[in-house]
């Protein structure tokens, strides 16, 4: 494991897609988000997509100086078209957009396809938390995930993402997938040469597995829940339906799947419903009877869903982030084979 400094990985990984093709604006997206996910401990998120993304720019799969076309303007609805570029520079634009929507008409809806991964769901839910108001966010993709009691890839891990401002307590921010782990958590996995826990993924004939390869080799990932992982199962068609067919990019195991992220993004309005100053105190209210309830025996500590993210950002902006040398070592010869030298490991 090498320890990198997050602004030293930003600059590294924006000069990087720069050279590839995108704006300077573009790039610091794009790195500042992927840079982000590994402060808040979604390395699965962060800068091991470099590689990923390089490669689809290669491949003519990803362009990277696309941004996304509003196709249909419902007043309150949005289609947007997002022309294969960078998934996090069309989902901001995307949520800015559903923002502006939901301030004229208190709730808004906006729906995306032939959109590039866009990264942690929680994220754009936060732009709209900043303003006030409450933002969720789901994303379908390519399928990964066997439904309750099959073997089959059917859906992928159908990523759900809150945030709900709050008053003096930090806020509300949930980002959760429907499957019992990401697909990149299992990439990370399997680059430390680690197994994964019981209870993640099934092999190629439905048998229980803890391999990383397993998954790589036919296998699927399960849906979360374990013996009641129908509750998993039945949110993960719902975020593929709202996502995937709605969007018109496909349900994951359709013919018709485009790739990328089908995204489905809901804005509302609080002042629409309650006065802010009200509806703030209301969720410290809960947050305070939540953080101080009875603890279970073990537990030092009950925290709000987000809080934990919060609590590793602020940890690794002090002490660096931590990557596996094999991530490491593929970023620092994607940036030599661009004339970008690599910063050193646990420098300044």
């Amino acid at each position: 494991m090498v320890n990198i400094q997050a602004d030293q990985l930003s600059m590294l990984t924006r000069e990087i897609f720069v050279r590839k093709g995108a704006s300077p604006g573009d790039a610091a997206v794009v790195s500042g988000l992927l840079v982000k996910a590994n402060l808040m401990g979604h390395d699965s998120h962060g800068v091991i997509r470099i590689e990923g993304y390089v490669k689809a720019i290669d491949e003519k799969k990803l362009d990277p100086r696309a941004r996304g076309v509003l196709e249909l303007d419902g007043g309150a609805t949005a289609l947007i078209n997002g022309n294969w570029g960078f998934g996090q520079v069309v989902a901001t634009d995307a949520m800015k957009t559903a923002i502006e929507k939901g301030k004229k008409y208190g709730v808004s809806a906006v729906s995306i396809y032939n959109c590039g991964h866009i990264g942690r769901m929680a994220d754009y839910c936060l732009m709209a938390e900043e303003q006030g108001m409450i933002g969720i966010a789901m994303v379908n993709s390519t399928a990964s995930v066997s439904p309750f009691g099959g073997v089959d890839r059917i859906f992928n891990p159908s990523p759900i993402g809150a945030a709900v401002p709050s008053g003096t307590e930090r806020p509300f921010m949930l980002d959760i997938s429907m499957s019992v782990c990401a697909q990149g958590k299992i990439e990370v996995k399997r680059a430390r040469g680690e197994r994964l826990p019981k209870g993640w993924i099934i092999d190629r004939d439905g048998r229980p597995s803890t391999d990383p390869n397993d998954f790589y080799d036919g296998g699927s990932i399960l849906p979360i829940g374990g013996d009641v992982g129908y509750k998993g199962y039945g949110l993960a068609f719902l975020v593929d339906i709202l996502s995937g067919a709605l969007s018109g990019n496909g349900c994951a195991s359709s013919p018709e799947f485009r790739g990328g992220n089908g995204v489905f993004m809901l804005t509302l309005d609080i002042a629409r419903f309650a006065e802010v100053g009200a509806f703030k105190g209301r969720m410290d209210e809960v947050i305070t009877k939540v953080k101080t309830s009875r603890k279970a025996p073990g537990i030092s500590e009950i925290m709000i869903p987000g809080e934990p993210e919060f609590v590793m950002e602020d940890a690794r902006l002090r002490e660096g982030i931590f990557i596996e040398d094999s991530t490491w070592r593929k970023i620092s010869d994607i940036a030599r084979s661009l004339g970008i030298a690599p910063p050193e490991p646990g420098g300044r």
